[in-house]
């Protein structure tokens, strides 16, 4: 793929960084050749042909279970599926529940930005205690769930769980090498960014910003 292909994304989205991030993490470990991403429905099958890899679309939620079959079927590849907080954390929390237990080869990235972002806006598994939604207009009654640390007791002991967010780009990056190494050494790796969504947020400029700063305070940042 040499033409230029204009992003689909939503402007100020951060699912654009993501998918640069993690390519070049690919192209810095030769792995572009063999990588193969599965997207979700939602913003992420936006992705479908976004970049020089193999890549199609899955089911919503089905993205691990249909990654770890393209993993069991060629071993050799590196598997990636890539979701937002809802095909994880709700209808796919389940697949993803079991993938991790038992310690599949593959690696799940979850672009949390605590809304439905695709389907407008409306309250997520994310989705904070208080804020304002398309669904929750009197403000989310629920406590967010935080993926990695949910997860994280189900896990072999060197699955790699880690969080890090748009506008950590170096961090990011650290933590896409660590988990196509950790998948490459045999073991479950998941990677949640947090990542802007100006559309629904309804946030310009540096507010866009200051909020996603402000999810850092309950989505802590690191190796889980």
């Amino acid at each position: 793929m040499t033409d230029f292909i204009p992003a689909k994304f939503c402007p100020g989205c951060g699912y654009p960084i993501v998918l640069m991030m993690m390519h070049n993490i690919l192209k810095e470990l030769n792995l572009n050749t063999r990588a193969v991403l599965g997207l979700d429905i939602g913003c992420s099958l936006l992705a479908w042909n976004f970049l020089p890899i193999n890549t199609f679309q899955t089911h919503h939620g089905r993205v691990t279970p249909t990654m770890l079959g393209f993993k069991r079927a060629r071993p050799n590849s590196i598997c990636i599926g890539m979701t937002g907080d809802g095909g994880a954390y709700a209808i796919g929390m389940q697949s993803l529940a079991h993938a991790i237990k038992r310690d599949e080869p593959i690696t799940v990235i979850v672009v949390n930005n605590t809304v439905y972002g695709m389907t407008g806006g409306q309250t997520a598994p994310t989705t904070l205690h208080g804020q304002k939604t398309d669904t929750s207009l009197e403000g989310n009654i629920d406590n967010p769930i935080s993926g990695p640390e949910f997860f994280r007791p189900l896990a072999h002991k060197d699955a790699f769980f880690a969080r890090s967010a748009v506008n950590e780009p170096k961090q990011i990056q650290e933590y896409f090498r660590k988990a196509f190494e950790t998948q490459q050494a045999g073991h479950f790796s998941m990677v949640e960014i947090m990542s802007f969504c100006p559309t629904h947020w309804k946030t310009k400029g540096a507010d866009t910003i200051a909020h996603l700063n402000e999810l850092k305070e309950t989505f802590k940042l690191g190796i889980i």
